[in-house]
């Protein structure tokens, strides 16, 4: 943690990290369905939902890895 940051206080920290890791679980069933659906032959327009969802897949997953990255930097541990 940076100087001058608020850090996150244990309680609050542990629930999150608790959402964060149920995300996580979630995510990864989007992500398999994903990959599968991936490997047959769309036609259109499914293929472009399949490239709407990768997309929706990717920023999901960003955006998760970018809150435990918070969590873990504004805590004691």
């Amino acid at each position: 943690m940076q100087t001058g940051e608020v850090a996150i206080s244990e309680d609050l920290a542990m629930e999150i990290r608790k959402l964060a890791h149920d995300l996580s679980n979630a995510l990864e069933i989007i992500v398999q369905t994903n990959y599968l659906l991936g490997t047959v032959e769309l036609k259109e327009p499914a293929s472009e939902w399949l490239r709407m969802m990768d997309s929706g897949v990717r920023k999901a997953l960003e955006t998760n890895l970018a809150l435990r990255t918070y969590i873990k930097q504004h805590t004691s541990h």
